[in-house]
């Protein structure tokens, strides 16, 4: 029979119970299936007489559970320790060992836990200043811990960057209760008796990389013996300066010692072109000086030497030498001279003196004041007259042989 023939069963119909409401899930239903399907588990059953009553569980269902408990529990103590870590494991808060990064197994909670420490981190530290990271504190300077005293009781404003990491995890976590604030006291006052141990222009200027140098090898002594292990990698001078009330002061006082130093640089490179031309100009004139007295004293040796030679000559032969002196003598003497004479037998000789010629190399030998140059002998007129009469005071005369 089909649901909709007459008398059919309306159950069939597709469309039955559209109109009514069904409501969620029945959740005591719910809870009383659970428990039958563990009871059913753990060889538990129902009562003869219907009722709901659960019996016991069996030990073979308490084993399985436990086994189960056991299980998870000894899983749970598994854990990985990334690369550049380290773990260590603490047993009841007493350590145990530490663990390289990969896979490891400890002993479950609560009996055995793991401290992870990150070796490989670059950790830094901020001493005098705080960078724009740290809101609570603010950004900036900060003077109780920047503002120092130096050798020559002056007061600095420094600022010092310091980074590390860690390099023993077992003593980072348990030789130092609190790290960062241990090594930021120790960082203050490594710093201030640096500081405190040079004056301040040594500080301002050339002395930054030596004091940085000592505070990193100061800090990392102190560190070394709290065996902390901690390791100092780098210790950076941000800044320094004196105080903001005597910035201007200090900043016209460099301005005077680079004006100094750059008159000093100024005078040694004058001296350093001017120095090598004097010593110049005196090796020179020492060498001119030694060139004429070695020329003088040959000319002298030269004239002794041709004395003595001539004197030798004069004792064998006397008028012949006397004769000759005299000839060379004058023929010396008047090659020098703008007077010719000329001898012409049976007439009168005359000598014409060119007064001009004269007047003009006077007046150049006068100019040209000790440097003389001997000109050669400059052109005369020469007259030949015959059976004349002699001439007036227009030139001097002498009578021919």
């Amino acid at each position: 029979m089909s649901w909709n023939e007459p008398g059919g069963d309306k159950k069939k119909d597709p469309w039955s119970g559209r109109n009514e409401d069904n409501g969620p899930p029945d959740l005591e239903e719910a809870i009383r299936s659970l428990q039958d399907k563990l009871g059913g588990l753990f060889g538990g059953n129902k009562g003869g007489n219907g009722n709901n009553e659960v019996s016991p569980p069996s030990l073979k269902g308490l084993g399985f559970l436990a086994l189960g408990a056991v299980a998870l529990w000894g899983v749970s103590g598994f854990y990985i320790v990334d690369e550049g870590n380290r773990g260590v494991e603490l047993r009841f808060g007493k350590y145990v060992a530490t663990t390289e990064p990969g896979l490891n197994w400890r002993l479950p909670s609560p009996i055995e836990t793991v401290e992870i420490v990150n070796i490989s981190q670059q950790r830094f530290l901020e001493v005098g200043y705080r960078s724009g990271g740290d809101r609570s504190e603010g950004q900036g300077s900060v003077a109780k811990e920047a503002l120092m005293l130096t050798k020559d009781e002056n007061i600095v404003d420094v600022q010092l960057a310091v980074q590390y990491q860690v390099n023993d995890a077992k003593k980072y976590l348990f030789n130092i209760l609190n790290q960062t604030a241990t090594l930021k006291q120790v960082t203050e006052s490594v710093e201030r008796g640096v500081i405190g141990g040079n004056v301040m222009d040594f500080v301002l200027t050339e002395g930054r990389s030596q004091i940085v140098a000592d505070i990193k090898a100061e800090i990392q002594q102190v560190m070394d013996s709290y065996d902390s292990g901690i390791q100092i990698a780098s210790v950076n001078l941000q800044d320094a300066q004196p105080p903001e009330q005597v910035q201007n002061a200090f900043e016209d006082a460099i301005k005077a010692r680079e004006d100094k130093q750059r008159l000093i640089n100024e005078a040694e490179a004058y001296a350093n072109d001017v120095v090598p031309k004097a010593r110049g100009a005196a090796a020179r004139l020492t060498q001119e000086s030694e060139g004429y007295k070695s020329r003088i004293i040959s000319a002298a040796e030269g004239d002794v030497s041709r004395f003595k030679q001539i004197l030798t000559e004069y004792k064998k032969a006397p008028e012949v030498t006397r004769q000759r002196i005299y000839l060379d003598t004058m023929e010396s003497v008047m090659s020098g001279t703008d007077t010719v004479m000329v001898d012409v037998k049976g007439g009168n000789n005359l000598m014409y003196l060119p007064l001009d010629k004269l007047a003009a190399k006077s007046q150049a030998n006068s100019v040209s004041g000790n440097s003389y140059t001997q000109s050669p002998p400059s052109a005369t007129q020469t007259y030949t007259i015959n059976n004349a009469p002699q001439p007036s005071a227009r030139g001097r005369t002498e009578r021919g042989r």
